[in-house]
């Protein structure tokens, strides 16, 4: 199966956290909050959130805490529409990921809690259970392959997945707090690149796996010449080169007024392949990725800022239209 048929088919197995977010109300600095915004978060949950949002399925495959913190995580995934037969709840020390960030740009804090993180507890047994036939592609982000178990879970899925016919699709989303040490991502991530269809990144991501933000360019390129169908290469505010059947593409992003800058890359995510599942072209799910992306710092939290696509159309239809693309 092409990476885009199974993009097409819609129905996503999605490897990775899911967490709870807190944030202070009013934009308040943390150290100043007296109330707190309470939202689902994990960059896998909200691309899964965010996939369901736009009409398509998405299944999670994790562990949780069995505590208060893993239950609200349960509910939210319900809540959201995304399947949970595969997430499992353990009892031990470890727990469930909470992050607290700031809806404030300038000076943006954040605090992540995944000390003893209960979703790297995913293992083999986890991920062989899941019927992959029932799917038509498969997502992770990053961070699942920061510890063990949950690396070698994630690569065992890779394989049944393909084995199965299904596209792996990989954001990179490298988080330096999540590793062992630098050296160690490095090496994963590459590996995890390697094998995949469908690989976003920003450039520093890709600098970063390349040994030099000077040589992130070309290991994109490397990797669409070589093993990936798409490569999308994020370059922030300034667009974004996506290479893909031999072409670069370049785009522009939407200009808004930012509350925050978190959520952005997980609903990109969600409205690239949303787009492409509906058939659009390359260029169209890029800027609707970009779309999302806008939509999504522009408001408070992440998995409730996700856009449905209704929202999604008006905001298109009211925007002026995105900036031009990268000329590098």
């Amino acid at each position: 199966m092409t990476a885009l048929n199974g993009i097409k088919g819609g129905k996503f197995i999605v490897i990775g956290r899911v967490g709870m977010d807190l944030s202070p109300t009013d934009r308040a600095q943390t150290e100043h909050a007296t109330e707190m915004f309470v939202a689902m978060g994990g960059s896998s949950a909200n691309i899964a959130a965010g996939l369901v949002k736009l009409g398509l399925n998405a299944d999670l495959v994790t562990c949780v805490s069995d505590d208060a913190v893993g239950l609200y995580c349960l509910n939210q995934l319900d809540k959201y529409g995304v399947g949970r037969t595969h997430v499992r709840t353990i009892q031990g020390e470890e727990r469930t990921s909470l992050a607290v960030y700031e809806t404030r740009v300038a000076d943006h804090q954040s605090v992540i809690y995944r000390n003893n993180a209960a979703d790297f507890q995913m293992s083999l047994q986890d991920v062989e259970a899941v019927d992959y036939s029932q799917f038509t592609a498969l997502i992770t982000a990053g961070t699942v392959f920061a510890a063990e178990p949950s690396r070698a879970a994630t690569f065992r899925a890779f394989e049944l997945a393909k084995m199965a016919g299904l596209p792996i699709i990989f954001d990179v989303d490298y988080r330096p707090y999540s590793w062992p040490s630098p050296q160690v991502a490095a090496e994963v991530l590459s590996r995890a690149g390697d094998v995949s269809d469908v690989i976003v990144g920003n450039d520093e991501e890709f600098g970063f796996m390349a040994g030099g933000m000077d040589k992130g360019l070309a290991k994109a390129r490397d990797l669409a010449a070589t093993s990936a169908q798409i490569v999308v290469y994020k370059m922030g505010q300034h667009g974004a080169i996506t290479l893909a059947e031999g072409d670069e593409i370049r785009t522009g992003i939407f200009p808004v007024e930012a509350v925050k800058p978190t959520g952005a890359g997980d609903s990109f995510m969600a409205g690239f392949l949303a787009a492409l599942a509906q058939g659009r072209d390359m260029k169209q799910a890029i800027l609707r990725g970009s779309a999302c992306a806008s939509i999504v710092v522009a408001q408070p939290g992440c998995a409730p800022a996700m856009p449905e696509t209704d929202q999604l159309e008006t905001f298109l239809f009211d925007h002026p239209g995105p900036t031009p693309g990268p000329t590098q």
